[in-house]
């Protein structure tokens, strides 16, 4: 594809414009700059990296890992009597990821520099379909002109209108991680992943957490397995859990909010942290104007290779389309979305085959089918599990909680599922994802008993489950 070129005195023209420099816009800036398209990101933020490097992913995540650290320190007997009188305050955990973003900003700026994408600051709001205007900072605006636009603005925290987010003690998953001193006590209103993550984070911390659950179970699109084991090691932690509850209203007091039901409970804490649901950053684009209409929760609706209908050269990527709302299904969508728009094809197998990561403390991770699912399909299977608390590895470290299961079929031993509970399950899922990619019949459960595995590991799991799953056939 040949690239624009830029009229003397007229708007700077591109190939490819790219709106959010979040996961989904960087995979889709970096294929296109690739192929050798001249490219531009529009940031709205001060630096590139989107929600997930400021404010969502990374900071959360540093401060799970800070929280978890000192939690493991607690309970070894060698260094418990060390650490005895040791306080930890929030806002200190929370200065400790501020390196991590630093890190990660740098990273990304020398990715766009490198590759020569142009990066402007500012609001985009689209003139026509193939203009864009830029508003910076200090009100000055750019006009750009484009073949395609790849809209990757991400999502926020859905903040109904009838709950005060002005008041210090109501919290979003963006604002907690900005608290200035630890409560002593949390309601968690949503038990999706986020609530669940934040109720194992903070309870490991010591608070107290009431967990509003607004469905029948907890994350349901598991598998049953995975998800009655969290419930158990919430309850286990301390966690209060209710299930099917609705918010009647929020009362914010000087000294606490007062969560009301329509159940009739109560529950009453230090903080609210209001979880439930996600919307779409869509609002001030111009988008209405050139016939793309986002639904009610500001997400923008894509066909299978993540054009928009109303306008063709238009793809949408990462959390503005919503689920699965994780950082690498955006990076993998804006790379397919790129890919299309250069070859007019891509192999979409990739961007949606991908593995479930919760960061709750044990973590969980999945890809494949649950038995759930596959008991409805009536596909012939098995299991075979591996629990940790056998495995050399977790208890040297500790991690004794969880377990690894596969499911496969009984006839073709096919891998179908993975799914596992406990110490380093996000890690641990890679293994299996890439022997359930090959082709038939390398995907065969066959695979972990004829492969040697280091002792001690996590990952021999796969060996031990294997052979309790092909034991069971007949």
């Amino acid at each position: 594809m040949a690239r624009m070129t830029s009229p003397p005195n007229g708007p700077s023209q591109y190939d490819l414009v790219v709106i959010g420099s979040g996961p989904g816009g960087e995979g889709a800036s970096m294929r296109a700059a690739k192929a050798g398209l001249n490219v531009a990101v529009v940031e709205r933020y001060s630096d590139v990296g989107g929600g997930c490097t400021h404010w969502g992913t990374i900071p959360s995540k540093a401060l799970r890992h800070n929280i978890r650290t000192l939690a493991e320190y607690r309970s070894n007997p060698l260094l418990a009597p060390m650490i005895e009188n040791y306080e930890v305050e929030l806002p200190q955990m929370l200065r400790a990821a501020e390196g991590v973003i630093r890190s990660q900003v740098n990273l990304r700026h020398g990715f766009y520099e490198r590759n020569q994408v142009r990066v402007l600051s500012g609001q985009a709001r689209f003139v026509d379909p193939h203009t864009l205007e830029v508003e910076g900072p200090n009100g000055a605006k750019e006009r750009v002109v484009a073949k395609g636009f790849v809209i990757a603005t991400g999502s926020r925290p859905y903040r109904p209108a009838e709950v005060d987010f002005s008041h210090p003690r109501v919290l979003d998953s963006d604002t907690v991680l900005r608290l200035k001193h630890t409560p002593t006590s949390m309601t968690i209103y949503g038990a999706g992943v986020i609530g669940c993550e934040y109720a194992s984070m903070f309870r490991h911390l010591g608070m107290k957490i009431n967990l509003i659950n607004t469905r029948d179970k907890l994350l349901s699109f598991l598998d049953d397995e995975i998800t009655d084991a969290l419930s158990y090691h919430l309850r286990d932690m301390g966690c209060v859990i209710r299930h099917n509850e609705e918010v009647e209203r929020v009362e914010p007091l000087d000294d606490g909010v007062v969560l009301h039901l329509k159940s009739g409970k109560r529950t009453k804490s230090d903080v609210l942290l209001w979880a439930n649901g996600r919307t779409g950053n869509t609002q001030d684009m111009g988008l209405e104007a050139i016939g793309i209409i986002p639904d009610a929760r500001g997400l923008i609706r894509v066909s299978d290779t993540y054009q928009i209908a109303a306008q063709p050269h238009m793809y949408a990527v990462g959390d503005v389309i919503g689920p699965p709302s994780l950082a690498s299904a955006a990076y993998d969508q804006g790379r397919f979305a790129a890919t299309h728009f250069v070859m007019g094809e891509a192999d979409g197998r990739f961007s949606r085959e991908i593995p479930n990561g919760i960061y709750t403390t044990p973590e969980i991770s999945s890809i494949g089918a649950t038995e759930r699912e596959l008991t409805a399909k009536k596909v012939p299977y098995e299991a075979g599990h591996a629990l940790f608390r056998s495995l050399a590895r977790a208890q040297i470290v500790g991690q004794s909680v969880g377990m690894l299961k596969l499911l496969f079929h009984r006839e073709t031993k096919a891998i179908l599922g993975i799914h596992c509970f406990g110490y380093q399950a996000s890690e641990i899922v890679h293994i299996g994802q890439a022997v359930m990619n090959q082709p038939s019949p390398q995907n065969s459960i066959e695979y972990f008993v004829s492969t040697t595995f280091n002792y001690p590991t996590m990952a021999e799991a796969y060996r031990v489950a294997a052979l309790n799953g092909l034991n069971r056939l007949f």
